[in-house]
């Protein structure tokens, strides 16, 4: 029987039936951790070339200088583009008009639904501190300011004034509903009153005599007060020439008092006010608020 001698044996020893691995073949499992740790050490910072993040300081100076250069670039292009843009841009009236031709309408106090208990003071208070802040910009005291117009006119100022006057709309005006002679505005008594008026729109000049009517939704019609007289636009107020040169006009209102009856208490009812004898359009089915707004009412005791 032949025998042959393997000298990869000397390098292993056995003790109690297991082979133990030599210290030298230890170390070769153990350097490759070494070779990583050692690599990203080196990838962070090389001292040997001097290299951080795989570039050396003239490299990264490099990169750094383009990246300021183009984004700087972009930067002077917008503002550029912006300046041109707002060259070509009226400070007083807007360039494009041609989207809203029509005012819409809305109300005050600023809520669809006007529910309160006329017995409780705390319950319509809201209402009642929210038209009276809305009048004070229509005191007398304040309308005095302005310019007393000619009524059924237009109100047309010359181009080159800067600053355009303003007629007066004085809270007077509105009778019953101006909060002088009652300063819960009908509220107490459960015949409240509600402010109507067009949202502002340069140029406006509604033709003929714009004037607002209201309807109640009920089989009995339900009686209304409307202040001013017939519930009119006077033409003076038209046209508005814009925030920036009509920096006080005020638009004119038309308040509406709803006479609401015992049997009309403690139902809702829905009421709804348009713009009438003009040539502004009221019946747009896709814009409800165009020339006209629906609220409702519900009065309990």
């Amino acid at each position: 029987m032949l025998c042959f001698w393997n000298p990869k044996i000397n390098n292993q020893e056995t003790k109690r039936g297991h082979l133990v691995r030599s210290p030298a073949m230890s170390n070769k499992e153990e350097k490759p951790a070494e070779q990583n740790q050692s690599t990203w050490k080196d990838f962070i910072y090389n001292p040997r070339s001097g290299e951080f993040m795989g570039r050396t300081a003239s490299s990264w100076a490099l990169i750094l200088l383009f990246y300021l250069v183009f984004y700087g670039f972009l930067a002077g292009l917008f503002t550029l583009t912006m300046w041109v843009m707002l060259q070509t841009l009226d400070d007083y009236t807007p360039k494009y008009r041609d989207r809203v031709s029509n005012p819409g309408l809305v109300i005050r106090p600023r809520e669809m639904d006007i529910f309160f208990n006329r017995s409780d003071p705390l319950n319509y208070r809201q209402y009642v501190q929210h038209l009276e802040s809305f009048l004070q910009q229509y005191n007398d005291t304040e309308q005095d300011k302005n310019v007393v117009c000619t009524p059924g006119v237009y109100f047309d100022q010359d181009d080159m004034e800067t600053q355009k006057k303003v007629c007066q709309f004085k809270r007077s005006s509105l009778g019953l509903c101006s909060g002088l002679p009652d300063t819960t505005f009908g509220y107490a008594e459960g015949k409240p009153c509600v402010l109507v008026k067009m949202n502002r729109i340069i140029g406006l000049k509604p033709r003929g005599s714009p004037f607002i009517n209201c309807t109640a939704k009920k089989e009995n019609s339900l009686q209304m007060n409307y202040f001013p007289v017939e519930g009119k636009f006077d033409l003076m107020y038209f046209p508005y020439y814009g925030k920036k040169a009509h920096e006080n006009y005020v638009q004119p209102l038309v308040a509406v008092k709803l006479n609401l009856t015992g049997s009309d208490y403690n139902k809702e009812l829905s009421v709804e006010c348009k713009i009438e004898g003009s040539d502004l359009r009221n019946d747009d089915e896709r814009d409800k608020f165009l020339g006209r707004v629906t609220f409702r009412v519900k009065v309990t005791e």
